[in-house]
């Protein structure tokens, strides 16, 4: 009989919950899209600026009472609660929270707060991936864990961009800085798929950025110069903003939460106020559309442009410090609009709109280090495809200019393979520290019939009074004639030459010791030799078999 898990009809039955896991995201980021925007922002947009400049600090303290009173023990985060679930062994979104978080978003971004509405899709998508492959468990393989998890986050951002790849590849692409999460793919895809023509056949379809993006373009050597340069400043743009994003999710929300939501209010209220003095529009409040709005009306001066990015990254830090519930993906994006254009003035080039795309790809590839989904998203919210290639060198040397800043939290480096992961856990996940030791003056025969002979144990670490002497064991008795046990003490054969480990290794570096002497023990003693403890070959082969069958 084939294992459960490699029965044919599991393939079929993962795309079929695939499937099923996209028409539900999509479902449900169609109405929060229709809650956040249609009845609340675009509403707001219609009010007297007094009211739209305090509207975000009533969104706020709404926002916060929700998650206190309704979400028990939910925290602000959104796309980075996906992110930290990927790579927690055990990591889990609770199914309970997900109305509260999605209420909280929609009153934090639909009262103005300027942070985007892909982050609570994708804290929906993912929650609900995961707890559906809770009840479906059966049809996936333990190292299937994530699988839905991953697809729920693809279908979330597929359905509030209507960009089923951007979504596919910046679920697999955000979790880590320089690698991709390869497995759920093809789940991500049918997932992905499904959320975009569930969303559209519910709300319609119309691109992010439909000002954006050209139809007719001959590329030159020039503008791919120009993609380089874009990318640079982009990088920087991007690191100090990723910078400025980790204090302020540190350092800042530390600070009591009625002088956050006080202060955040304030600070935006009165960006509010001075975007709508120098721009005739309020520009500092929601995802930023309206900003993007502005920028292309018109041709505008570079004092402007430069303004209203200084403004925009003002407003989003303030509602990430009064407690806003939203996502980075379109501040981002904004941001790098605004940046490119203002290259684009620098270089003589203030009508194209090559240079706001570039700028697009660049500062958002280079603040998620997702580059790939940025083009990607280049393409498929402008609706133009002549500007991938100056995107893709954009996107390229910011990644290269950014270093290892990002916005998101929880991205690890790279991805790790199975026996890497188990290599760098603590030696402590090994160690046994309740062992017997023997002290160096017991004789021979002590040893073999107390340590040997009752309780079976090879090899025996030496102490005296709490410090590490050696190590002995039957091989030290080989050579010594067995009327010479009553007189020899286990001093007198020890092996002193072993190696010996610190608390502070890794079970790599546990490993290597091991192998490198040619032993199966390892004791384990404090830097003033104090001894701790032992770890054994065959506790980390243990230890490997409860992680499998755990599905750590």
């Amino acid at each position: 009989m084939l294992p459960r898990h490699q029965t044919p009809a599991r393939l079929p039955r993962v795309v079929l919950s695939s499937v099923v896991l996209g028409i539900l995201v999509g479902a449900v980021v169609a109405g929060f899209e229709e809650l956040t925007v249609r009845i609340l922002l675009d509403t707001l947009h219609d009010r007297p600026l007094w009211e739209q400049a305090l509207a975000p600090a009533v969104g706020l303290v709404v926002a916060a009472a929700i998650l206190r009173w309704f979400g028990p023990r939910a925290s602000t985060s959104t796309s980075d609660e996906y992110i930290r679930a990927f790579h927690e062994r055990h990591g889990r979104i609770p199914l309970r929270q997900l109305p509260a978080k999605l209420l909280a978003g929609a009153a934090s971004i639909g009262s103005g707060g300027a942070l985007g509405l892909e982050g609570p899709s994708i804290y929906a998508g993912a929650n609900i991936g995961q707890n559906l492959q809770d009840r479906m468990h059966r049809y996936f393989r333990r190292d299937e864990t994530k699988t839905l998890l991953t697809a729920g986050a693809a279908a979330g951002v597929a359905a509030i961009f209507q960009a089923p790849a951007t979504g596919v590849i910046f679920a697999l692409e955000s979790p880590y800085r320089d690698d991709l999460a390869r497995r759920a793919l093809l789940p991500s895809l049918f997932a992905a798929a499904s959320s975009y023509l569930t969303f559209v056949a519910i709300l319609g379809t119309e691109p992010v950025f439909p000002r954006l993006g050209g139809t007719q373009f001959d590329l030159g050597i020039m503008d791919l110069l120009g993609g380089a340069l874009v990318g640079i400043a982009a990088g920087l743009g991007g690191r100090l903003f990723a910078g400025l994003v980790r204090w302020t999710k540190t350092s800042v929300t530390r600070a009591p939460l009625h002088w956050r939501l006080a202060s955040a209010g304030a600070t935006l209220a009165g960006l509010a106020v001075v975007a709508d003095a120098v721009f005739d529009d309020p520009v500092t409040l929601g995802p930023g559309g309206r900003a993007v709005e502005w920028l292309t009306d018109g041709n505008r001066g570079l004092g402007l442009i430069v303004l209203l990015l200084a403004l925009r990254v003002c407003a989003t830090l303030a509602t990430l410090a009064g407690g806003g519930t939203g996502g980075l993906f379109i501040p981002l994006a904004v941001q790098g609009v605004l940046m490119g254009a203002a290259v684009g003035h620098l270089v003589g080039e203030p009508q194209t709109s090559l240079y706001p795309t570039l700028g697009l790809a660049a500062f958002l590839g280079a603040g998620y280090r997702a580059p790939i989904a940025a083009v990607m998203f280049v393409a498929e919210s402008t609706g133009s495809t002549p500007y991938v290639v100056p995107a893709l060198i954009a996107a390229a040397m910011s990644q290269l200019v950014a270093g290892n800043s990002s916005v998101a939290s929880y991205q690890r480096s790279v991805r790790l393979g199975h026996l890497e992961r188990r290599f760098t856990l603590p030696i402590s996940s090994a160690l046994v520290t309740d062992v017997f030791t023997v002290p160096p003056d017991a004789t021979l025969t002590e040893f073999v019939y107390v340590h040997v002979l009752g309780r079976r144990e090879r090899a025996v670490a030496v102490v005296d009074g709490g410090h590490f002497r050696g190590m002995c064991s039957m091989e030290s008795l080989a050579d010594l004639e067995r009327s010479l046990w009553d007189t020899t003490t286990v001093g007198d054969v020890m092996r002193t030459d072993l190696p010996t480990g610190s608390a502070s290794w890794t079970l790599r570096d546990a490993v290597a010791a091991m192998e490198a002497a040619d032993i199966d023990i390892l004791p384990i003693v404090d830097p003033s030799g104090i001894f701790v403890g032992l770890v054994a070959a065959d506790d980390i082969l243990k230890l490997d078999e409860i992680l499998d069958e755990t599905g750590g």
